[in-house]
């Protein structure tokens, strides 16, 4: 008898749980509407979030190189896209390198890798002037680690939204 009722209590909860992911609440991600009236937005267009969900924030670069990897240009066309259609937005571009060589020589390769994005953007038609380069050479790595995992991660490019004015 004992085993009946835990077994039904068992089917019970569950039923209970299948019905509330199937309801129509308004903050369900189902396709039943809302009933407050209100609409799912994602970030405010010309935002850093914006951007970083929307085409993501950062190019990488093969090992002491700074032209832009052919698997990295649909990035930065969508960036050149993305700052046509917002244009109040300035960005700047940090340049990184890996952990290897020296400090000048990777503040170096980062400046590079930095003015080779800006090169790439004016090539597509956004003005220079809403676009800053900088460079942090290796002190800034995205990963720690001396293995070619976390050198491939650090030997990158970052767009950080510097500032937003009007959209159109």
């Amino acid at each position: 008898m004992r085993f009946l009722l835990v077994l039904a209590l068992g089917l019970f909860v569950a039923a209970c749980s299948t019905s509330e992911r199937s309801g129509t609440d308004a903050s369900s991600t189902g396709s039943t509407g809302t009933t407050t009236g209100q609409t799912m937005t994602g970030p405010e267009p010309g935002t850093q979030a914006h951007l970083n969900q929307t085409i993501g924030d950062r190019v990488f670069f093969d090992f002491d190189r700074y032209s832009i990897r052919s698997d990295m240009q649909g990035t930065v066309s969508a960036w050149a896209q993305w700052m046509k259609e917002n244009p109040g937005v300035s960005i700047l571009v940090e340049g990184h390198a890996d952990e290897r060589g020296t400090r000048d020589y990777n503040y170096a390769l980062g400046a590079r890798r930095s003015h080779e994005v800006k090169l790439a953007l004016t090539a597509m038609g956004v003005d220079g002037d809403r676009i800053e380069t900088t460079t942090f050479g290796k002190d800034r790595p995205a990963v720690l680690g001396s293995n070619e995992a976390a050198w491939a991660k650090n030997r990158r490019a970052v767009v950080v939204v510097a500032s937003q004015g009007p959209s159109a």
